[in-house]
C-alpha cells in the first residue's frame, strides 16, 4: 500500500513519518508488523503528533468539519490540543455541544428503529 495509506491507518501525520517510511510503499506483511510492535518512531508520533485532523477532532471531541469551522487546519501536537481542552475557545465548546447533539439524536433514532422493529417482529 502507498505510504500515505499506511499512515492514515496508523493514525499519523505522514509529513512527519521518517523518509525511509514516507518514501517506499508498505506491504501488508511490513503493515502488520508496524501494527504488533511499533518502532520508536510510531510510538512518539501515535503520544505527542504532531496528528493529522481525525485524531485531533477525536481528541477534542467535535468532528472534522468542525475543525475546519473553528479554522483548526493545521496539525497539532498532543501538548496543543491538551492547551485547547484546558482553556477552550468559544468554536470549541460551541462545536461540542453540536457534537453532543448528534450523538444524543442518532441514540434517539437508534432507539425509534430498534422500537420499530421489535413491533414488527411481534406482530408477525
Amino acid at each position: 500500500m502507498k505510504a500515505e495509506t499506511a499512515a492514515k491507518k496508523l493514525g499519523v501525520l505522514l509529513s512527519a513519518t521518517p523518509a525511509e517510511f514516507r518514501d517506499f510503499p508498505v506491504t501488508r506483511d511490513q503493515f502488520n508488523e508496524l501494527l504488533a510492535n511499533p518502532p520508536a518512531w510510531l510510538t512518539e508520533l501515535r503520544t505527542n503528533g504532531p496528528h493529522p485532523r481525525p485524531v485531533i477532532a477525536g481528541k477534542l471531541g467535535v468532528s472534522i468539519s468542525g475543525l475546519a469551522r473553528g479554522e483548526m487546519d493545521a496539525p497539532l501536537t498532543s501538548a496543543e490540543i491538551l492547551a485547547l481542552l484546558q482553556a477552550p475557545p468559544a468554536w470549541l465548546v460551541q462545536e461540542r455541544a453540536t457534537q453532543a447533539e448528534v450523538r444524543h439524536e442518532k441514540e434517539r433514532v437508534s432507539e425509534r428503529d430498534a422500537d420499530r422493529r421489535a413491533r414488527t417482529a411481534e406482530q408477525g
